[in-house]
């Protein structure tokens, strides 16, 4: 045993740290981000009725404006506890494994870029699977009254739940995974690996200390490339995935359905709102969860090497 005055070997967070913290990092950014994300799937689906007429949402300020004055504020946040859910089973997994997987496919050896990249594929993909139910409710409880009218589909996450299942079948909870796969597999890879090389580069390089201003950096990098990047899928898979039943008959006829009747913008639509959304994401989430690991890892310390 080590005596209480001697330090503390380094030791790094477990697996279940990492999975913990990156759960309750998310959801705290998903809660104050959550209106941001609602804009973006309004401005994401504009355009997709023939019916709609001149666009009713312009810009990420004037979409919120205009929702909480037609709809009332508690509209921005319509959908939170699916998206709550999703990043519980999906955000945990893909953040909180990474390292582990990561170490996995570096086999003793040090993270190279092939590894880190290997470890956002299988995270990402995997959690996609898992989470893909809870995405198809957030999103069609996000756009529901853009195509609906004054009565909405559904009254609840649950009742989403069911009424899915039940009408359209259970499949129809995992519908649009193609795209989602597609979208995630590039935001993981591009997120966790671009977030992680610049913090290795800062830190190496003593830019910045491994703390708060090194995270936020590292964070807004990762978030502008991961929205650039991940842009095209995103608008396929919210379009898909709101779809009703026969709007489309594939993911590749949903891309040729955009391209003609909108253009090549159209899969850039919202990309403003994805920007502020998934940048202001990940800072909170990346700073949430780097503090929360090192709270548990300090409260671990005396149980672990007090004699």
């Amino acid at each position: 045993m080590v005596s209480p005055t001697a330090s503390a070997p380094e030791v790094p967070p477990s697996m279940a740290i990492k999975i913990f913290s990156a759960g309750v990092g998310a959801c705290v950014a998903d809660v104050i981000t959550f209106p941001l994300d609602t804009a973006k799937v309004r401005l994401q689906i504009q355009g997709e009725s023939p019916a709609s007429g001149a666009p009713k949402y312009k810009g990420v300020l004037g979409t919120i404006s205009t929702l909480a004055k037609t709809e009332g504020p508690v509209k921005l946040y319509s959908g939170l506890p699916a998206g709550l859910q999703r990043q519980i089973s999906f955000a945990s997994l893909r953040i909180g494994l990474y390292d582990t997987v990561g170490e996995f496919f570096a086999a003793g050896r040090e993270p190279t870029l092939g590894s880190r990249i290997l470890a956002g594929l299988s995270t990402g993909g995997v959690a996609v699977f898992i989470g893909q139910p809870t995405e198809v409710v957030k999103v069609r409880l996000q756009a529901q009254s853009h195509l609906h009218g004054p009565k909405p589909r559904y009254t609840g996450t649950y009742n989403a739940y069911r009424i899915i299942a039940t009408t359209e079948g259970l499949t129809a909870l995992w519908k649009g995974t193609t795209p989602n796969l597609a979208r995630n597999v590039v935001i993981n890879c591009t997120e966790l690996v671009t977030y992680d090389l610049m913090k290795e580069t800062l830190v190496k390089n003593k830019i910045l200390a491994d703390d708060l201003p090194c995270h936020f950096v590292s964070a807004v990098i990762a978030g502008f490339c991961t929205t650039l990047l991940s842009s095209p899928m995103d608008v396929v898979k919210t379009r898909f995935i709101n779809s009703t039943p026969g709007q489309y008959t594939s993911v590749p006829n949903c891309v040729m359905t955009m391209f003609t009747k909108e253009g090549p913008s159209a899969f850039f639509k919202g990309l403003v709102p994805s920007f502020l959304r998934l940048g202001s994401w990940n800072v909170i989430m990346f700073v949430c969860f780097e503090r929360l690991k090192k709270e548990l890892m300090k409260s671990r310390q005396p149980a672990d090497y007090a004699t």
